[in-house]
């Protein structure tokens, strides 16, 4: 009887060492938080969705410039006439890190179409860990960082933040938080603006 209840409080302290060891786990890794939320989006918990509110987008918005892994500067400007989505992302986000599957997924699914543009832009200090993280992870998608300042109405400093313009530039969905976009709804919603 005795060795009975010392086995069964054996068994709960280990028990509580790895749930708070799981917990401590999430709190501190960002690769753990990406994995739990990767998790939710799976199940169709967050779904990206271009809602029109009567037909119009927002005001046209600003140009900017963003510079491509290579180097090269480009002005959103330049991409007036096609479809824009834009992803604003960082390495150390957990959210952005858990949506990159269902984003490269999408990507894959619609890069061949020249009526749309991916671009997906970093916004951590060094590009060179974007760059690193893209390739260690298999993405194929375009990653850019802004070269001058982005207009407010596209991006405030939220990430994830996920922008689409119609081929006017006008902001037709604009999505801050967690989202995923390789759904048929979002995909259909999107080949419509093209």
């Amino acid at each position: 009887m005795v060795k009975n209840r010392s086995t069964k409080s054996i068994v709960k302290n280990i028990w509580n060492v790895v749930f708070f060891a799981a917990l401590l786990l999430l709190i501190f890794s960002a690769g753990a938080k990406a994995w739990m939320l990767r998790q939710f989006l799976s199940i169709g918990l967050f779904k990206g969705e271009i809602k029109k509110a009567d037909g119009k987008g927002i005001a046209t918005v600003g140009a900017f410039t963003y510079q491509d892994a290579n180097g090269s500067t480009f002005s959103s400007s330049q991409l007036q006439g096609k479809v824009v989505l834009i992803n604003f992302w960082a390495t150390w986000c957990p959210p952005c890190r858990a949506e990159m599957p269902s984003l490269e997924r999408l990507y894959q699914q619609m890069k061949d179409d020249n009526r749309i543009v991916f671009l997906f832009v970093n916004e951590d200090d060094d590009f060179n860990k974007a760059k690193a993280f893209v390739s260690d992870n298999h993405y194929s998608f375009p990653i850019a960082m802004p070269a001058s300042n982005i207009p407010t109405e596209m991006f405030n400093g939220t990430l994830p933040t996920t922008v689409v313009l119609d081929k006017e530039g006008k902001v037709v969905m604009k999505h801050e938080g967690i989202g995923g976009y390789d759904n048929t709804k979002f995909i259909e919603q999107l080949k419509s603006l093209l």
